[in-house]
C-alpha cells in the first residue's frame, strides 16, 4: 500500500483516486475548496462532478500540506490554467521527493509550454525527466464505474513511468508505458481541439461523412505539430492519439465535444463557458496551438478554423465552407513524409 495525494477533485481527479483506492492505496484528494472537502469525507460523494459514491478509505483535505504529508506519489489532475499555481505551492511545502504525476490536458498560452515542463519550472529539485504524464481514451464518467479503460504513463525516466504503471494497473485500468513524453502530452492536449470541431460539426446538423474526415485530418495536424516539436509521429497513433481523439469526439461524456455542440447550434464562447460551468481545455488549447503553428510553420487549418470561431467570432458554417475549398492535394502526403524522414536514417 502506497500512500497517495491527489490534488484536484474535480470528476476526473475522483476517477482517479478511485482506481487507487480500489488497488488498496492510502488516497488523499485534495481540494482548494474547504466546503468541496466536507461535504466528500460526510457524504461520500462529489455530485457536482460524478454520481457516484466514493469509497470510504478516499479523505478529502483542503489543506494541501496535511493532503501530502509521508506521500510517496503525487497525482496532479488540476486545470492546466492552476498547474502553475499548485506547483508553486509545492514547491514551498515539500519537504521530500515524491513521484510527480500528472494527468492534465492542455499547452499554456503565450509560454507554449506542455504540464510536465510548467511543473519543472516551478518545483525545484525535481528534473524534467523525472516527471509523468498519464494520458489516454478515459471519460472519468467510465472510469469511476470500473468500466474497462486503457491509458499510457510516460516518463524519460523508465522506473518513474514504471512505478506509475503500478499504482494504478487494475482489471479494469489497464495502463501501458512510454518514454515519448512530448508525444504523449500533445495528443491528450490537442485532441480537445479537434473535439470542440467534431461537437461545432454535429451542432451544424452535418452527419457521420462529416465527422470521419475531422478527425482525420485532425490526426494529421496533431502529427504534423508533434513530430515538428520532437514527438514520435507513432505515438499519435496510439491510445493517447487517436485513441483518445476518437472517445472524445465522438461521445456527449467529452466536455469538449458539448461545447462545440453549442457553438455549432449558435451560441457564442462566453455564453458556452457560462452554461458549461466547468472548465474546457480545447478553448485555451486552441490559442497555444494557433500560436505554436505560425512559430514552427506548420500547416493546421482545422485548428485555425475553430481558432477563428472562438476568438475572432467568424460563423462556423463560414469556416467548413473555407475548409471544403481549400487547394488540391494528395491526402497521405503528410504522414507518410513523416515517417519516412523519421526512418529513413
Amino acid at each position: 500500500m502506497k500512500k497517495v495525494a491527489v490534488l484536484g477533485a474535480g470528476s476526473w481527479g475522483t476517477a482517479l483516486s478511485i482506481v487507487l483506492a480500489d488497488n488498496g492505496h492510502d488516497v488523499r484528494l485534495w481540494t482548494h475548496r474547504e466546503e468541496q472537502a466536507n461535504i466528500i469525507n460526510e457524504t461520500h460523494k462529489n455530485e457536482n462532478y460524478l454520481e457516484i459514491m466514493i469509497p470510504k478509505k478516499i479523505k478529502a483535505y483542503s489543506n494541501l500540506e496535511e493532503a501530502i504529508k509521508d506521500v510517496s506519489a503525487i497525482v496532479l489532475v488540476v486545470p492546466t490554467k492552476a498547474i502553475r499555481e499548485v506547483s508553486g505551492q509545492l514547491n514551498n511545502i515539500l519537504d521530500s521527493f515524491p513521484t510527480i504525476i500528472h494527468a492534465s490536458k492542455g499547452i499554456e498560452p503565450g509560454s507554449l509550454k506542455r504540464v510536465s515542463q510548467m511543473i519543472d519550472e516551478e518545483i525545484e529539485g525535481y528534473n524534467y525527466e523525472d516527471i509523468v504524464v498519464l494520458s489516454g481514451p478515459s471519460h472519468a464518467e467510465e472510469v469511476a464505474l470500473r468500466q474497462p479503460t486503457t491509458v499510457t504513463v510516460a516518463s524519460i525516466n523508465e522506473e518513474k513511468s514504471k512505478i506509475a504503471q503500478e499504482l494504478f494497473f487494475n482489471e479494469s485500468f489497464r495502463v501501458y508505458t512510454s518514454n515519448d513524453v512530448i508525444g504523449i502530452e500533445l495528443g491528450g492536449a490537442l485532441k480537445n481541439i479537434i473535439a470542440l470541431g467534431a461537437g461545432i460539426s454535429d451542432g451544424l446538423g452535418y452527419g457521420d461523412n462529416a465527422k470521419a474526415a475531422l478527425i482525420t485530418r485532425g490526426l494529421a495536424e496533431i502529427t504534423r505539430l508533434g513530430t515538428s516539436l520532437g514527438a514520435n509521429p507513432l505515438s499519435f497513433l496510439g491510445l493517447p492519439g487517436v485513441g483518445d481523439l476518437i472517445v472524445t469526439c465522438t461521445s456527449v461524456h467529452s466536455r469538449n465535444w458539448r461545447a462545440g455542440n453549442l457553438l455549432g447550434k449558435g451560441k457564442n464562447l462566453d455564453e458556452v463557458l457560462e452554461q458549461m460551468g466547468m472548465v474546457v481545455e480545447g478553448v485555451r488549447t486552441a490559442k497555444a496551438a494557433y500560436q505554436f503553428a505560425k512559430e514552427q510553420d506548420v500547416e493546421m487549418p482545422i485548428t485555425s478554423g475553430i481558432y477563428q470561431i472562438l476568438f475572432n467570432d467568424v460563423k462556423p458554417r463560414e469556416v467548413v465552407e473555407q475548409l471544403m475549398n481549400r487547394d488540391k492535394r494528395e491526402e497521405m502526403d503528410d504522414l507518410s513524409t513523416l515517417l519516412r524522414n523519421r526512418y529513413a536514417q
